[in-house]
């Protein structure tokens, strides 16, 4: 089983998979106390965007199993009582395990992952449980969802 670190959320480091905003600590462009359009969730011509809870439990290593990805929708992920890992993959037809990278994601930060970009749940860092706000085209895991187990070989275990 491969092994990869986890990388400090940076923009440079994340661009090819998307961005990222601070919501607990936000900074740049404001009226006011309203910190407005720094993180823009594009998605098919008036479609409803879905705002959806996930639970993630605390395991003991950190497996990236698998990956899915979106064909129409990116997908916006804030984690809002505990840090996170989420691992991504660059866009491809095919699964590609081996380009995975791992980012640890604060707690009140969110990030819009790019349509196609490879991805599963993220995991919990400290916490038992993580509760965390998922924002997706309404329907999307069940109309746009392209998923890959990896074979065993092809398995990556995430550091800090």
């Amino acid at each position: 089983m491969k092994t990869i670190k986890v990388r400090q959320l940076s923009a440079e480091a994340f661009q090819a998979y998307g961005s990222f905003f601070d919501v607990v600590h936000p900074t740049g462009h404001n009226l006011g106390t309203f910190y407005h359009d720094h993180l823009m969730f594009p998605v098919v011509g008036g479609q409803a965007v879905g705002f959806s809870c996930l639970v993630s439990k605390k395991t003991e290593k950190m497996v990236v199993a698998g990956a899915e990805y979106h064909n129409y929708s990116g997908e916006a992920i804030l984690p809002l009582d505990g840090d996170i890992v989420v691992h991504v993959a660059p866009p491809s037809k095919e699964p590609v395990p081996e380009l995975t990278e791992a980012f640890l994601v604060p707690k009140g930060t969110m990030v819009k992952l790019n349509v196609g970009v490879w991805h599963k749940g993220p995991f919990s860092v400290e916490n038992a449980e993580t509760h965390i706000l998922i924002a997706l085209a309404e329907r999307t895991y069940m109309t746009d969802c392209v998923v890959a187990d990896y074979a065993e070989t092809d398995q990556i275990e995430v550091v800090l």
